[in-house]
């Protein structure tokens, strides 16, 4: 192979990780929240609902991480270093707009007014504070 000495370093600074079942892999997995997982195992389509952080999951003897590089559909963008914990790759989602709206009656906002004027107490955000207090002590 062209690229041999990098891949021996590579190998060198690898690890071998033994676990007593599959259910300490995919927990031991989920935590590393690796870029690519691949599921070569018994019933790997079975795991799949385990498999909370990855980039991106191959499923079986013959779903190679290549072919998810090159062709099978998927983005090959895809979160490094355990940041697939908290991020998916990128996908056509990540190109949408999207837009929240909140609407609190009277009643709404006397109900959980308290909570968020301490919580903005709390951050030291007065104005915040004030924004519920001045709606709360209104007469109408």
């Amino acid at each position: 192979m062209p690229r041999k000495e990098i891949a021996e370093k590579a190998l060198a600074n690898s690890k071998i990780v033994l676990l007593n079942s599959i259910d300490e892999a995919i927990d031991l997995s989920n935590l590393y929240a690796p870029e690519h997982l691949i599921l070569s195992c018994e019933n790997a389509e079975g795991l799949t609902d385990k498999i909370i952080s990855a980039g991106s999951v191959f499923i079986g003897n013959y779903s190679p991480e290549s072919v998810g590089d090159y062709a099978s559909g998927t983005n090959h963008t895809l979160p490094t270093n355990g940041y697939a914990a908290m991020y998916s790759g990128v996908s056509v989602d990540s190109f949408v707009k999207k837009v929240t709206f909140q609407q609190l009656s009277k009643e709404g906002l006397t109900k959980i007014g308290n909570t968020v004027m301490q919580m903005a107490e709390a951050e030291g955000l007065d104005a915040h504070k004030n924004a519920v207090e001045v709606r709360l002590k209104q007469k109408t």
